[in-house]
């Protein structure tokens, strides 16, 4: 189960993006994202990106920087890339890492380019402005007057950097300090904006000032502490333009209209008592539009899933804008070469040409496009093995089983020893529910090739879902040999299973928040073992892991002292060290609770049930999983309940949905596993999907009942109603291919009979 992220908005976002022809590129280090919005269709596409704690961009001419924990990394624009990135053949351009300069760990927040293409950042650790330096980690350039030495103590926040003619003069600090972190000290009042051509304080008093502007011939600011945007004309007082719904920073313009990064923030010490935390309950994080004529809100966009924080916004001159991580396979046959070498290049190979249009199809998920145009290739070409290949894969994706089983084999006749079509055979199989010939061709692909990480995987799940624990978490510990798996970057070691009794351990979270809250469980066990555990969690799920027993701190993504621990573990790896099999898997009924400081809305009803009917859109089996709103609503009719819908993010045509069946939409009251745990709480049975909230519900011992897919996950097994991890749940599978509606039908009636007795 991956990470959550996604986004919903105002139709007068997308229209303001696509009248001005532009996207708008976003940095989130709480996330580590890179988020490249664009206009597509009728609503608003949002590709998401991997970084590490991005924060700062600047934009020149065909290309831009983005500040990370300790590095720039500059994108160029290479547009003829954009059809074969996988993001729609809309693409007009295409943005490549080129380049990455080691700056070292300096907290890099806003930069620029100037009118000479040097580039500018704010320094923060060392409370500084620099450039890069090519023989240097970077060169300090200037610095307030009042530092009076560089070290990396942060001693003044500065944070914001604006431009003005072509050369950087405005900056933003949250305090005019000379200690070690003293700007926290008056955090309320104590920023102040300064011109860096003269040192000129040109206004203080402020509440965390960030992104000064130089726009329409004055200077623009946000009061992020107060969630403001804020105009001043050199020589008078500045004056409040917006107020808005979260902490503000990053700012850019569409012509007359502010661009706005917001932020939820936390409520820890660093925003404690801030003006923004007494007037806004229910803060927003996402990108807000602003009308700098009349300061009214025009349009805005609201991260839905795992993005809580906001730092950079900014807009670029594109109709649809790709990015791409530098993971890509792309870049390893994308160049920019000069005029004079590709006027000597040789005539492109037909069949490779093709190869790639047809390619480009499969992985914008245009299969049975993409299966005409390989079946086009081997036409003329019959024994051409890439497209051999990637049509048995292509066929996989399409769910023809046979036709792919087929077809991968005629691979293995072209290429006996090809154990990635080994593999795909035995996935086939998997998905025809023919356990016995899936795990031989498992076996087969590793007997090939013994170090072929995705067959040990495969090969793992499957064991697993055969109820043999012992020899199936060994093998699924081969995930983090496999691309979408990122190992925790650590100088520590793993544990694995030896005497730690006087350690502390930091385990770490991985995969989606259902595996999460599933695995908590083996907390416990391992605190027995241990001297102190340190789990490491995303934020939405940060208050309910500190009520696990056994855990000591709940932190969250950021920067960590390797210091406060001796070893670590993936959470999912710990049944595997704790020697975890069916016969002692821990199964209580109730594991996880609701923390005391969290307050809800009391629901009424003589019995109330939750509802939730999809999970992420980007976990791999999601369209088998998830089920529309509307093949669900069967089960809510002429039965005697008050029916609540769990889910996030809805669309309009849910919420009408909803409330044409007298179904109360929760949604406002849901962000934060927390607050949505509280909820459960009240409820008297919740029917979901295998989905995070089911997880939740029966991890709080609630009577759940969960909705499976035919060739559902591992963890719930090949067969039964009932499940060994939750002793309150209660299994409804598909089966014969039938889909949805036998399953509906049957939880209807055992619906009925319950309310009935």
């Amino acid at each position: 189960m991956a990470e959550t992220f996604s986004s919903k908005s105002t139709d007068s976002f997308r229209e303001l993006l696509t009248l001005g022809k532009c996207n708008l590129l976003v940095t989130t280090y709480q996330a580590g994202q890179v988020v490249m919005i664009r206009p597509q269709g009728q609503g608003i596409n949002t590709h998401f990106m991997g970084f590490d704690r991005p924060m700062g961009i600047a934009r020149r001419n065909n290309e831009f920087s983005i500040g990370g924990a300790c590095s720039v990394t500059t994108f160029r624009n290479l547009a003829a890339v954009g059809p074969k990135a996988g993001q729609g053949d809309q693409v007009d351009a295409c943005y490549l890492p080129r380049k990455i300069h080691f700056t070292g760990a300096i907290d890099i927040h806003e930069m620029g380019y100037d009118k000479f293409d040097k580039l500018w950042f704010i320094n923060t650790k060392m409370s500084c402005l620099a450039t890069l330096d090519q023989d240097h980690s970077f060169k300090p350039e200037w610095r307030p007057p009042f530092i009076t030495a560089y070290d990396l103590t942060d001693r003044c926040h500065l944070n914001g950097l604006g431009f003005r003619d072509g050369v950087p003069r405005y900056v933003s600090m949250l305090g005019a300090s000379d200690e070690p972190g003293g700007w926290r000290k008056n955090k309320i009042s104590g920023g102040q904006i300064m011109d860096i051509t003269n040192n000129e304080v040109l206004v203080d008093g402020l509440c965390m000032p960030h992104s000064p502007r130089w726009f329409n011939n004055a200077l623009w600011f946000l009061s992020s502490g107060s969630g403001q945007l804020m105009r001043m004309e050199l020589g008078q007082a500045p004056e409040v333009v917006a107020e808005l719904p979260g902490f503000a920073r990053g700012l850019d313009f569409i012509d007359r209209y502010a661009i706005i990064g917001l932020s939820q923030i936390r409520e820890s010490a660093t925003f404690a008592g801030l003006p923004l935390t007494k007037r806004v309950e229910e803060r927003q994080s996402g990108v807000w539009v602003v009308d700098t004529q009349n300061g009214q809100i025009v349009a805005f966009l609201v991260f839905t899933g795992n993005v809580q924080e906001v730092f950079e916004v900014k807009a670029l001159p594109h109709q649809f804008a790709a990015i791409l991580d530098p993971q890509s396979p792309f870049l390893g046959t994308s160049y920019e070469l000069s005029n004079e070498v590709l006027k000597n290049l040789a005539p492109a190979d037909p069949v490779q040409a093709a190869l790639e249009a047809a390619s480009r199809a499969h992985v914008n998920g245009e299969l049975e496009e993409a299966i005409k145009q390989y079946q086009a290739i081997l036409q003329a070409h019959p024994d051409h093995i890439n497209t051999n290949q990637q049509y048995g894969l292509c066929l996989v994706d399409a769910k023809r089983w046979d036709e792919a089983v087929e077809q991968l084999q005629r691979v293995l006749q072209l290429n006996p020893d090809n154990a990635e079509a080994m593999n795909s055979i035995g996935c086939a199989y998997m998905e025809k529910l023919d356990t016995e010939q899936a795990m031989h061709w498992f076996d087969q692909a590793i007997a090939t090739d013994q170090q072929h990480a995705m067959s040990h995987f495969n090969r793992g799940m499957l064991l697993l879902k055969q109820k043999q624990y012992a020899a199936g978490w060994a093998e699924y510990d081969w995930r983090w040999q496999t691309p979408q798996f990122v190992s925790f970057k650590c100088n520590k070691s793993q544990w694995q299973g030896e005497d730690i009794s006087e350690q502390t351990i930091l385990v770490h979270s991985e995969q989606g928040n259902g595996d999460h809250i599933m695995f908590w469980r083996f907390l416990p066990l391992l605190a027995e073992r241990c001297k102190e555990i340190i789990y490491f969690g995303p934020e939405n799920l940060q208050a309910l892991a500190a009520e696990i027993p056994g855990v000591s701190q709940s932190r969250i993504p950021g920067a960590l002292s390797q210091d406060l621990f001796d070893v670590y573990c993936p959470l999912m790896s710990l049944p595997r060290y704790l020697g975890i099999t069916l016969d002692n898997l821990p199964a209580p009924e109730k594991y996880v609770t609701v923390p005391e400081q969290v307050v809800v809305s009391q629901l009424s009803g003589e019995f109330k049930v939750g509802l939730a009917w999809a999970g992420s859109p980007t976990h791999v089996n999601d369209r088998s999983r998830s089920m529309a709103l509307v093949d669900l609503l069967p089960v809510s009719e002429g039965i005697e309940a008050q029916f609540y819908a769990l889910q996030m993010p809805l669309s309009a045509k849910e919420r009408d949905l909803l409330k044409q069946h007298g179904i109360t939409d929760l949604e406002p009251e849901l962000p934060g596993y927390a607050r949505t745990a509280a909820l459960v709480e009240q409820m008297d049975l919740v029917i979901a999907v295998d989905t995070a909230v089911a997880h939740l519900a029966a991890a709080l011992g609630k009577p759940t009942w969960l909705l499976l897919c035919e060739n559902a996950d591992w963890r719930w097994h090949l067969d039964g109603e009932t499940s060994e991890w939750y002793p309150t749940a209660r299994l409804f599978r598909q089966s014969d291919g039938f889909g949805w509606q036998p399953v509906i039908e049957q939880v209807q009636q055992q619906l009925r009979k319950l309310r009935q007795s």
